[in-house]
Formats: C-alpha cells, structure tokens, sequence
C-alpha cells in the first residue's frame, strides 16, 4: 500500500512550504490530506480519481497529487518544494520533533551537511545559545529524534506495518495455491513496534507460491529465494520471510515463528522435563516419534496447558497463570459498547455528528461521545465557549430524534479539554459540568520539566468533571518520544479521584503502552479504549487499542466502555457525584 508514502509526501511538503512562509491554510490542508491517507483503511493505488475525491479533505487538486505519486512515486510539487530547500536543511526536516522553524535556524547557523553534525553539535553543547529558544533540554530532544529517525529504518510502529502485512496475505490468498496461511512474529502478538513481517503458510506446490510471492508488484527486493523459504523488501521497506511448511507442523511451526523467545524457552524447557522435544517441525516423543504438531493448540496440551492468547506470550507469568487455570478473560473487540474520544467536522473532524452516529450504530455500538478540542488548540479549530454550547444544544436535538424513534443508541455531550501550560484546564467548572464526557489532554508545552508536565496532569485529574486522562504520554511512535512525566505519580492520582486513564487508539499513539495499563489495571484505575477517531474509518483502529489492552491483560470488567451507557456513566461520574455530596 502506498499511503504511507503518500502521508509521507504530504507532510514533507507542508514542512518546506512552511519553512518558505507559504500561505497556512494550503500548509493545513497537506497536514490534514496526511492524517486521513495514511489513516485510510482502502489502498488508494486502487482508487480512481473520483473515489479519491470522495475521501474527507481531498479536493480536485489533491486527488491529482495522490495518483501522481500513485503513477511516479512522487509529485511535481513536492519535488519543486524540495529544490527551493537546500539537500541539508531537508535532512534536518527528517529528524523527529524537530520543527521546520528551528531546522531553518540551525542550518542558517551551522550549514549543516548530514545528520552525523547536527548530532555532534547537539552533544557538545553548541546549539545551546548559538540560536534563541535553543536551551540544553532542546539538544536533548533533538538526540532523541536523531535516536528515533536511526530506529525508523529498523523496526516501524504497528500501524505502518500491519495494513502492509494484511495486504500482502490478501495477494497470496487471491494468487498463491496456499492452504493455511498466517501472520506470525511480532506483528500476530501485535507488539507496538515491528522489526519484519513473519508468515507462515502450508502448500501442495511451495515452489509455484515462492514464485508468486516474489513476484508480487510490492516487492521491490527479492533478498533469498528458495524452495520454502523467501525473504523480499517491500516498496515500503518492510522485509517479509514466508516459509512454507508440512500440514502436520504448521500448528507447531506457527507456535514456534509467533514467539516470544523467551515463552518459546518456557515450552520446551516444560517439554524436555515431560521427555518431550518440541520444535518448529512438531512435537516428538522419547523415540523421536512425531506425535502432534497439526495445530497450535497441541503444542500447549501435551504440556497441560490451555493455549495462551499470542499477545501474552512474552514470558511475563502468563506460563505461570496458564498453570493456574488463571489466564484472563481477555477483552476483545466484540465487547466495546461506544467510542468515548471522537472528532466531528466542528472541529478539526471530517464528519458530521448525525455521520457519526449512524456510523457508530453500523458498528453495533451502543453510544459514541462527541470530544472536540476546546479553543487552545487553534490549528484543530478548537471551541471556544459559544461553539462548544452551540454544538450541545446540537447533540440535546439528535438525542432528542433517536428517543422519539425509539432507538437504543446516546449521544454524549463531550469535549478534549487542553491542560495549558500553566496547568489551567481550557473551560470552567461551569462549562464542564454540563458535558456527559471531558478528556483531559495535553498539546503543548511537551519540553516541560518532569514536575511541571506531572503537576499539570495531577490538577487536571483532581477536577471533578475531569472523565478521562487521554493519551496520557503525549508519544507518536517513530516520531516523537513521550514527555517526561512521572507516570507513577499520574497514576496514584487517578486512583485517589476514580478518574479513568485512556488507551488512545490511534496506531501513531498507541497511549497508554501496554505496561503502564497493566499497572492501572492493578491499581483498580478505571481504563477506556477511544479511536480518537477524525474520519468515520478511524472507528476500526479499535482493534489496535483493544490489542494493547489484550497485552496488558486487561479483562472486559477492567474497561469502563465495555459497560452499558448507564453503567458506563457511574464508574465515569462517581468522582463528580463524590464531589457533589462533599461540596
């Protein structure tokens, strides 16, 4: 799939027109046309024109872009903006975090050549002071990015990887004379970030599907190529092993190739003391007879085991609770009730609320909540007061319709209120008192002290209308690392005030990580899992949130958006209720 590349294109070009002080409005448009491509579910190889211009923010001239670089890898504009800018100053603009004002100041300073200086000056100290707003916590950032951009070459966020290795099955399913055929590795235990794309599949002919799958217009790279097994590099830079194996080991192979290592190591260390050997080709007694191996399940019977979920398997006592009989009830997709964290076009969404609903509904969902941003956030177009009662009266209306219809689905009234720099949230108690649903959020202010950014999430989450911390850690993976914040402290006060922490959908963010929710979860902390949707397509990032959740094996009961919108509401208000008692 190309999106990435086109999100890529985009977002590059609105970073030199910025740095050429080009009119901010086209700067937003690029901005935005990135977020909802590489977000889009649909290969936009495949669209035509017309269809192109039906995706939300895509005009005539965008579409015109999107099958130019369909067509030739890039586009005139994109590639006139790069001659303007000078090839250093361009490589300054790859480095995460670092913004295309700070990067013109640099390279007008220092002329930088490659990233090896500007990483040589941020060590030694020289960017401090050399350039205004330029401190040490800056070169430290900038450390970090120049850290992140070396790891982007090597393993790449979920939500980069995953549509890539699906669209790669869909081609060997419809091609390749496969008959089981999996996604393995890291990328099936859904770990956030992938080193490459693993798949495992059975065959009459290994030799006619090696063919096919080195054949493929994705691949840009045949690195190995044999009778079982081959490894490509894809057009987005991904490489892909495909191994084919026996019918009567590709339960054991899959169980092998899934990992982890170290969960592996628990297995067969369990076999060897049964007088088993168990490996990727089957499960072999004492005699060295193969006796399973078919399916997955086998390798976890003959060890007494019920079979652990892929997404536990990372050696972290989910061995220890298989024995046990006490592996978690994992929460699953099915069991989410609505999506709590979502955009509409009054701000800086691409649909209507009425769309929403009824796309919401379509999902079997029992109520979505309403969150625009509140007025700090310009650039998304936040509310200020008069637009956020305005966009209520809305919602009262549309609640008003379904009861009347008699249709079982709320509408919650809601909002992303900024936490300010200065801790302050962006509304008054007033305003937030009449919202069914406040999210709590930071956007600014990121290179903050630890104390200041953990003191500004502590007050917000002691307001008392205050639902949901959301994406409490302010990361984008592969692009900016997390603020510094005393997650501990973060997570005592939400436990003190029963406000619930997010588990933010989005694959750029994917926040909270699956650690920190295992901690919440054992702190009796309440949890949601929000698309933060913007467009109606980002309703099915669920899975990745609920995948997070399955890692830090979060139960339905853990997770307050899996309850009935009545239920929902008191585990959400019973710090409001607590407050209106004690007032």
């Amino acid at each position: 799939m190309i999106n990435s590349e086109a999100a890529r294109i985009f977002s590059g070009l609105a970073d030199m027109l910025e740095l050429s002080g080009e009119n901010p409005f086209r700067i937003r448009a690029y901005r935005r046309a990135a977020m909802v491509v590489e977000g889009y579910p649909n290969d936009i190889s495949r669209m035509s024109k017309e269809e192109l211009k039906k995706i939300p923010g895509i005009g005539e001239d965008l579409a015109s872009k999107l099958i130019e670089i369909v067509q030739t890898g890039t586009c005139k504009a994109y590639e006139a903006a790069r001659q303007r800018i000078p090839e250093g100053l361009s490589l300054l603009l790859t480095v995460p975090g670092l913004g295309p004002k700070t990067a013109r100041a640099i390279y007008d300073k220092f002329r930088i050549k490659d990233i090896s200086e500007l990483e040589k000056l941020a060590m030694e100290h020289r960017l401090k002071g050399a350039i205004p707003k330029i401190k040490e916590k800056t070169e430290q950032n900038i450390l970090r990015g120049i850290g992140l951009a070396r790891m982007g070459t090597g393993r790449r966020p979920i939500g980069q990887v995953l549509p890539v290795a699906q669209a790669l099955i869909s081609a060997l399913r419809a091609r390749a004379p496969v008959r089981q055929l999996e996604i393995a590795g890291s990328l099936r235990r859904w770990k956030e970030t992938i080193g490459d794309i693993d798949i495992l599949a059975t065959s009459r002919d290994p030799a006619k599907v090696m063919d096919v799958f080195t054949g493929l217009s994705m691949v840009r790279q045949v690195v190995a190529k044999g009778e079982t097994k081959s490894t490509v590099i894809l057009s987005e830079g991904f490489q892909a092993d495909l191994r084919v194996v026996e019918d009567d080991a590709f339960g054991a192979a899959l169980c092998y190739f899934t990992g982890s290592k170290e969960h592996n190591i628990r297995l067969r260390e369990m076999g060897v003391k049964k007088g088993l050997k168990i490996n990727e080709y089957g499960i072999f007694d004492k005699k060295g007879e193969k006796i399973g191996g078919t399916k997955e399940e086998d390798v976890y019977r003959v060890l007494g085991l019920p079979v652990v979920p892929p997404e536990l398997r990372e050696d972290s006592g989910e061995i220890e609770a298989a024995l046990k009989g006490s592996l978690p009830q994992l929460v699953r997709v099915e069991d989410i009730k609505g999506d709590l964290h979502v955009h509409s076009k009054l701000s800086d969404g691409s649909y209507s609320i009425e769309e929403i609903v009824q796309a919401a509904m379509k999902r079997g969902w029992s109520y979505v909540a309403i969150t625009d941003h509140s007025k700090g956030l310009g650039i998304a177009r936040g509310l200020d007061q008069e637009r956020l009662l305005e966009e209520i009266k809305q919602i009262d209306a549309i609640n008003g319709k379904l009861k009347r219809n008699k249709t079982p689905f709320a509408v919650l009234k809601g909002v992303e209120v900024d936490i300010r720099s200065d801790g302050a949230l962006d509304f008054p108690d007033e305003i937030l008192s009449r919202l069914d649903i406040v999210n709590a959020s930071i956007h600014s202010g990121f290179r903050q002290a630890e104390e200041k950014i953990t003191g500004r999430i502590k007050a917000a989450l002691r307001n008392p209308f205050v639902t949901t911390l959301s994406h409490p850690t302010g990361r984008l993976l592969g692009e900016r690392e997390a603020y510094r914040v005393d997650m501990e402290e973060v997570l005592k006060t939400a436990q003190e005030t029963g406000t619930a922490i997010e588990i933010n959908s989005f694959p750029a963010r994917l926040d909270l990580n699956d650690t920190t929710a295992r901690k919440a979860r054992d702190m009796g902390i309440p949890i949601v899992i929000n698309t933060d949707a913007h467009i109606l397509d980002h309703f099915s990032y669920m899975s990745y949130g609920v995948a997070i959740a399955r890692r830090a094996w979060l139960e339905p009961k853990n997770i307050a958006n899996t309850l009935s919108f009545k239920e929902m509401l008191e585990v959400l208000h019973k710090k409001r209720l607590i407050s209106l008692k004690t007032s």
